[in-house]
């Protein structure tokens, strides 16, 4: 099955504490449905320092957050999309279901 969201796209959150805020989607997690989002969904982490690179602390870091609380920002209008599949060339094309814009 293709992928509705890839790396790279712009993102906005539906749901939890950054509910509204867009940012760029560093990783996907299929095995999980879990997208990792740039700069969203920061955790803080308490972590043993690791010589001689990492020193040890309250690291804050991005956490993974299930790709249904997430929608692609639509390139065409700015607003949150689903994502429409189109056969072009015998290839499937990503689409924006409300502005019918290509995200490929």
């Amino acid at each position: 099955m293709a992928a509705r969201i890839k790396k790279g796209d712009e993102v906005v959150i539906l749901a939890g504490k950054d509910k509204g805020k867009t940012g760029t989607v560093l990783e996907v997690r299929p095995a999980d449905e879990r997208v990792l989002v740039e700069g969203l969904n920061i955790v803080k982490r308490h972590t043993r320092p690791r010589p001689p690179s990492e020193p040890g602390g309250v690291i804050e870091k991005p956490a993974p957050i299930h790709w249904s609380n997430v929608a692609l920002v639509d390139p065409k209008l700015h607003l949150p999309t689903r994502v429409r599949f189109v056969e072009e060339d015998g290839k499937k094309v990503r689409v924006a279901a409300r502005s019918g814009e290509k995200l490929d």
